[in-house]
């Protein structure tokens, strides 16, 4: 046996093999209808363990962990098979060396080598500019020197037979536009790249869940089935052959089960992804356990009345009705078990398949339970509404991705002799499979595909050009730039230009010194404008994200009397509450928002009041050169482009 030398891989991997071993009265655990998986002799298990020991030692020198970015620039165990299952084992499709999911997750991709991790660990990447069908047009990067990887953007859609047929028949009910969508985001997905779309418009989220669905459940049928065959290989081997050694080519899992993992912000697209995953495994084929305690509770409660919902045409935008409707809880997690007629909602996360949760509710249950094991063999990531997440509290998105494919604390009864080789040598990430989505793209969102996609297959980030926005004629948008040379120093740069050249003259004039809204994106710079105005005597009112609603009914009503002469606004309130604020006739943007059609909306509040003309509205933007993302969104791609160079 392999000593341990203190080196903590080592350490950690042995107190796996021997943990079950070492619990006195620990008993293995199954679920009812599960059968246990005939195991390789224990042998065989413990020379398998030394040979995985010295293969971590020997890439332990070139794991290199990626430091998280705050700002960026831009120019499975899986239990043995039912009886049920195998019963129809010989009828399912067989897996062949040259299907994309062996391919990629087999014993050894091709792509995998130390090269290609070099080159991912150095941030290495040669980029071309594709065209990728309906999704437009993309940057495509693969790992320089890479010896396998390949820059083909899209691939023979890889979905088996029993879930293409019925997806092909419901798309024939759909526009040709989105079924070519569709197609063109399997074809994407079929290469194994990691994919981040950055503009996703509302009318093609529905369509993208449902392909993405179909992705994931076509994995985890292939996983399944892999594993299925090899528990027939092995009851086959052991029967005729009972004096033969053990077969080696049987490893099919990796430590945990679970292997898809889909982030959300709010509980009401869990049930948006719930019913995308349940569209591909219609009743009477499948059955869906514990359907009514889900709806139960990720749907409103019994008898309300949601107002976004019933609220008359336009009284709100359409994406804020789409993002808010429904349950907008932020604290959920649940597992998802998929067997091959069954799709089984509240499952234990160790027995589960696939896990939808909001990133808040992942932390704390890792938190809680100070183990986030049920991370360690995901394969497939999907982040959905990314620029939600950003407005809730992108530190909880940075956490789990932290805790995604390490080692495990614990062995969970896990059988060492089926774990695939490049699990144990600490590679998953290498290999893992991430789908970003987003209606625009952040600063925070971008740094994430920089820093954290490691896919040695290469990855995949969308990009439009953006027009002009449209906003209200005749007037005057000022943009005002302001030195910073590094993106650490932006915030002090912005706060003391805000406070040293924009505000006093602001003060001084007698028109713009009253019925001014100042809009603050960044939750911190909120906080510290408003402590500047505390400090002054200027009469000023708050809008936050946490504002009471009799706070913010006082605050709006004051500001529109003239009370208070400036009116302080978070991003982050207009985000949740989108409310129409009258009485403005000066807006400064502390910053660009994010959301583009803010910036519209507030340039339109002072029309509500009667007999405003464009020149009594004044507009002020203050940004710097890492304001490029937001700048784009508002004055078009070109426009961003000419006021950083210009400035």
């Amino acid at each position: 046996m392999a000593i341990d030398d203190g080196n903590p891989v080592t350490t950690k991997l042995l107190t796996l093999l021997n943990v079950s071993a070492t619990k006195v009265g620990k008993r293995k655990r199954y679920d009812d209808d599960i059968a246990p998986t005939q195991k390789l002799n224990k042998r065989k298990s413990i020379s398998f363990a030394e040979t995985t020991t010295t293969r971590i030692l020997d890439n332990e020198n070139t794991a290199v962990e990626e430091v998280q970015k705050d700002v960026v620039m831009s120019v499975e165990t899986v239990p043995a098979a039912s009886v049920e299952e195998e019963e129809d084992l010989d009828a399912e499709e067989s897996s062949s060396s040259t299907d994309g999911y062996e391919k990629h997750f087999g014993l050894n991709p091709p792509s995998l080598t130390e090269s290609s991790r070099t080159a991912v660990d150095s941030k290495s990447w040669a980029s071309t500019r594709e065209k990728v069908g309906k999704l437009g047009s993309a940057i495509v990067s693969i790992p320089s020197n890479s010896e396998a990887s390949t820059s083909a953007v899209t691939a023979e859609i890889d979905i088996l037979d029993n879930l293409k047929t019925p997806f092909i028949s419901r798309q024939s009910k759909q526009s040709k536009n989105q079924a070519e969508l569709q197609n063109d985001i399997l074809s994407t997905l079929s290469t194994r790249k990691d994919l981040y779309v950055t503009s996703l418009p509302l009318e093609s989220k529905r369509p993208t869940r449902e392909a993405i669905a179909l992705h994931a459940l076509n994995h985890v049928s292939k996983k399944r089935r892999r594993v299925l065959k090899n528990n027939e290989r092995l009851t086959k081997h052991s029967k005729n052959n009972p004096d033969a050694p053990p077969l080696e080519d049987v490893q099919d899992q990796g430590f945990t089960r679970p292997s898809v993992l889909i982030l959300l912000p709010f509980r009401s697209f869990a049930l948006d992804w719930f019913r995308a995953i349940t569209s591909h495994t219609p009743p009477p084929s499948y059955q869906i356990e514990n359907q009514s305690r889900f709806l139960s509770e990720y749907g409103l409660p019994e008898g309300a009345i949601d107002k976004l919902v019933v609220a008359e045409p336009g009284t709100y935008p359409p994406d804020h009705v789409d993002m808010f409707k429904g349950n907008v809880d932020d604290n959920f997690r649940v597992g998802v078990k998929m067997t091959r007629k069954t799709v089984k909602m509240f499952a234990d996360f160790y027995g589960c398949d696939i896990i939808i949760a909001s990133p808040l509710g992942l932390r704390r249950s890792i938190e809680k339970e100070k183990n986030a094991d049920y991370l360690t063999s995901i394969e497939i990531l999907v982040i959905d509404q990314m620029d939600a997440l950003t407005m809730q509290n992108w530190e909880h998105v940075k956490f789990v991705m932290s805790h995604m494919n390490k080692l495990p604390k614990e062995s969970h009864d896990t059988d060492f002799s089926r774990i695939k080789p490049w699990y144990l040598d600490g590679h998953a990430e290498y290999l893992r499979q991430s789908i970003l989505l987003s209606a625009y793209e952040t600063a925070e969102t971008r740094s994430l595909f920089n820093s954290a996609l490691k896919n040695v297959e290469g990855k995949i980030r969308t990009e439009k050009t953006w027009p002009p926005i449209e906003a209200p004629a005749g007037i005057d948008q000022n943009f005002i730039h302001f030195d910073c040379v590094s993106p650490t120093d932006e915030p002090e740069k912005r706060f003391q230009y805000f406070t040293t050249q924009l505000l006093p003259p602001v003060l001084k004039s007698a028109v713009q010194s009253t019925n001014t809204i100042i809009f603050v994106p960044s939750s911190f710079d909120f906080i510290r404008v408003q402590n500047h105005f505390r400090k002054t005597s200027q009469s000023y009112a708050v809008l936050s994200e946490y504002s009471s609603n009799q706070d913010i009914s006082r605050a709006r009503q004051a500001f529109f009397k003239g009370e208070k002469a400036f009116l302080l606004i978070s991003e982050r309130f207009h985000f949740y509450r989108r409310y129409k604020i009258r009485g403005s006739r000066n807006i400064i943007f502390y910053g660009p928002p994010d959301h583009p059609q803010y910036f519209t909306e507030f340039l339109s509040f002072p029309f509500l009041d009667d007999g405003v003309e464009p020149g009594d509205v004044t507009c002020r933007v203050l940004f710097s050169k890492y304001d490029r993302f937001k700048l784009e969104r508002i004055a078009g791609t070109e426009g961003a482009i000419e006021l950083v160079k210009t400035s």
